[in-house]
């Protein structure tokens, strides 16, 4: 069995709804739930919006291989109704790099592992950071050493100035 850590988020008006049924959507897919984190709200990372995000950090112990955990989150991306030519669109008419969006699914982590697909790279490249996705992650893993940077998650974020 391995673990695999998600980060889950939306910005949708019933993101909070929406994140708990795609927590209970991966377990379906994935494997067993071995934690999850409160939901974060936070504000727009990247671009601007109306809307805050939400943010909920998920751990699953699972047989998947990484590429199959990528598929079944971005299953649960478009079940939930995830629209990726909608946020092309509006990126290429705000010029910004990143939209809202209804759900978004991010594998964190997979075992210790350090993976680079065409399709998939984990630990995520930004997450350093982004206190949007450290803190939720810090409340189920806190002292998990990052895979690259070989610290604590939760010395991380204190690195942005804003400690639990």
């Amino acid at each position: 069995m391995h673990s695999v850590t998600l980060l889950t988020g939306s910005n949708d008006p019933l993101a909070v709804a929406i994140l708990l049924r795609a927590a209970s959507l991966l377990a379906e897919r994935i494997g067993q739930q071995a934690a999850a984190s409160e939901i974060y709200p936070s504000e727009a990372w990247g671009f601007e919006s109306e809307r805050p995000f939400y943010n909920q950090a998920l751990r699953f112990h699972t047989a998947l291989e990484p590429e199959q955990v990528l598929d079944a989150a971005q299953e649960v991306e478009q079940l939930l109704g995830r629209r990726r030519d909608e946020e092309l669109a509006e990126r290429e008419r705000t010029g910004q790099r990143y939209a809202s969006r209804r759900v978004d699914v991010d594998v964190m982590f997979y075992d210790e592992e350090i993976i680079s697909t065409p399709r998939l790279t984990v630990p995520h490249p930004l997450l350093h950071e982004r206190e949007f996705a450290l803190r939720p992650l810090c409340e189920i893993m806190g002292d998990y050493r990052h895979p690259q940077l070989q610290r604590p998650l939760k010395d991380i974020l204190a690195g942005l100035g804003r400690c639990l």
